[in-house]
């Protein structure tokens, strides 16, 4: 095998049995292969330590390493109750993985305990798995905002993949959700939908208050109220009681679309649809706005935005490398941009539907 250095177009064509120009192609994005294609000659490439010269030009530009020196050890920090069963941070930690091995580096996965509470508990905690002692450290979404707090304190190389809190002292790398919410609402009222039904908490997280803003911007700007009144915010009542308060609100604010905040929300919407005979889109459009990973194997096609889960956990990975080598630069918060995946589950509104301004209660 060819040593790092030496790496060339050359060498992946002629291991992967292809031409230097579809090899060419496929690490600038270019059409013209499959996607199987596409995908064993960008595998190859990070096996070998290929680099583009537009990649060599921008880690260059940004002062941080082409190759590691040395091995590095980075923690990646999930919340205890969250654990792997989440997919969308299984795929946060795969990909920080992924690319940081790369590099030569090891990433360890450490759950956060709830309870972590008064700084003394904190401190004992981070004693006991010589977290000081790491290169740097993921903070993944979902942790306690206390602990967090803590965490955006320490003193090594900090990325958090979540919306910073005001002032915070980290580089941050999260998806869009306030355009993606914007999207996905743009594109019901395209569809003609006036009354639209917000499903989920906004008060669960600082994501989650960004998605209900952006929502009820969005409604505004087309000169629909977004009255309180009308959504659903309630996610904690057993599903039976929930599907009862479900009923209750569609039958008296008679929303023609749903915008599910969360994969909780759009479970609860699915099932209160089978219980009450309603159908998706036959009665009702909807958009799930969850990231992929979370989205899969519930419904099938749904309309989503498409929130780059995996290219965040890519982006986080660089930002790291990037931070060690420019210590004192100013903290950079990174919103990756995504587009919309229109999907099965929408459908114009019924021409009978009211336009009057007060689509959404």
């Amino acid at each position: 095998m060819p040593i790092r250095k030496k790496v060339t177009l050359q060498h992946l064509a002629t291991e992967l049995g292809l031409t230097v120009h579809t090899v060419s192609k496929a690490l600038r994005g270019l059409p013209g292969m499959s996607e199987y294609t596409r995908n064993e000659v960008l595998l190859l490439a990070h096996k070998l330590g290929y680099h583009t010269k537009e990649q060599e030009r921008s880690l260059l530009f940004e002062n941080t390493p082409v190759y590691s020196r040395q091995s590095r050890r980075f923690i990646f920090l999930i919340a205890a109750r969250q654990g792997l069963q989440s997919p969308l941070h299984h795929v946060l930690l795969e990909s920080v993985q992924h690319r940081l091995g790369e590099a030569g580096h090891k990433v360890e996965l450490l759950f956060v305990p709830e309870g972590l509470q008064p700084a003394k508990a904190f401190i004992q905690w981070e004693n006991k798995h010589n977290l000081s002692y790491a290169d740097g450290i993921f903070i993944s979404p979902v942790i306690d905002e206390s602990v967090e707090a803590h965490l955006i304190q320490r003193k090594m190389p900090r990325i958090l993949l979540n919306f910073p809190p005001p002032g915070a002292n980290v580089d941050s790398v999260i998806w869009n959700v306030h355009d993606a919410m914007q999207q996905s609402a743009r594109h019901l009222i395209a569809m003609g939908h006036r009354r639209i039904m917000y499903i989920g908490n906004p008060w669960l997280s600082r994501g989650y208050q960004l998605r209900w803003q952006a929502f009820c911007m969005t409604l505004e700007a087309a000169g629909i109220q977004a009255e309180p009144d009308s959504h659903i915010f309630e996610m904690n009542q057993p599903q039976e009681e929930w599907t009862a308060l479900w009923k209750r609100q569609t039958e008296t604010y008679k929303p023609t679309a749903f915008i599910c905040a969360s994969e909780q929300a759009l479970t609860r919407v699915y099932l209160a649809c089978q219980t009450t005979g309603k159908r998706i889109p036959g009665d009702y459009s909807l958009i799930g706005l969850e990231p992929e990973p979370s989205l899969r194997n519930i419904i099938p096609d749904i309309a989503r935005p498409t929130l780059p889960v995996k290219e965040t956990g890519y982006r986080a990975a660089d930002r790291m490398l990037w931070r060690i080598a420019n210590p004192s630069l100013p903290y950079e918060h990174i919103l990756l941009q995504g587009g919309l995946h229109n999907g099965s589950t929408v459908q114009p509104a019924h021409a009978e539907e009211p336009r009057g301004k007060r689509g959404s209660s």
